[in-house]
């Protein structure tokens, strides 16, 4: 039988390792993608490992083709064919200007790095997980979307959300029913990484389009 293996796109800490541990629990080689703390990632990596699955640690932008490029290819070269994508590696408004920051008052270039990491990385990471996919017709893509249950959430953060999840529901129509694409909106992390562990196994092979809310009720 062959390994599973997924990316894990934006596996820092927190909730990237938790996930990166949990699906390592459950049998999935794991590639542990990051764009900053190469430590940090490693971390990760070694949590996957102390689970008895193989793990790879790949530096990589995933607002840029390139990147994505060589994320794939080489958990391709040294784990096998990719059969499971998590992007996790969507900003939060805290991130990148300030928990209560207004569209008026960002920086135009701010607004651009935010766009291209919460849309465009998706977009690239999804597209290069369905070339690989598609032809074997399985595979599992799961989305974190940062969760926007705060009154206070700032338009750009909710406009990519929006458009992360849109991009959930169009792209499960256009693989399905071969690949599942789903999405979790983060809670508690250890559930967070729980639900998309489900997501990727075969108890939720009819769950397609769907959004998973860990918003405690809010």
């Amino acid at each position: 039988m062959k390994r599973l293996v997924t990316v894990v796109a934006g596996a820092g800490p927190g909730t990237g390792a938790a996930i990166c541990r949990r699906l390592a629990e459950d049998g999935h080689d794991v590639v542990v993608g990051y764009t900053g703390d190469a430590d940090v990632a490693e971390e990760a990596a070694e949590g996957v490992r102390r689970s008895g699955a193989r793990a790879l640690c790949v530096q990589a932008d995933t607002s840029v083709s390139a990147d994505v490029e060589r994320l794939f290819t080489s958990a391709e070269k040294q784990l096998g064919p990719v059969t499971g994508l998590v992007n996790n590696g969507l900003m939060n408004n805290a991130e990148l200007v300030g928990p209560s920051a207004h569209l008026a008052d960002t920086d135009p270039a701010d607004l651009r790095r935010f766009i291209e990491v919460n849309l465009l990385g998706p977009l690239l990471c999804s597209r290069r997980a369905a070339r690989g996919m598609t032809p074997r017709g399985n595979g599992v893509i799961v989305n974190v979307i940062p969760c926007t249950a705060t009154p206070d959430a700032p338009v750009h953060q909710a406009m990519t959300n929006a458009a992360v999840e849109a991009l959930t529901l169009t792209l499960a129509k256009e693989l399905g029913p071969g690949i599942r694409v789903n999405a979790v909106e983060p809670g508690n992390t250890e559930e967070v990484a729980a639900a998309i562990a489900w997501l990727m196994s075969p108890d939720a092979s009819y769950v397609r389009g769907t959004v998973i809310r860990g918003t405690g009720g809010r």
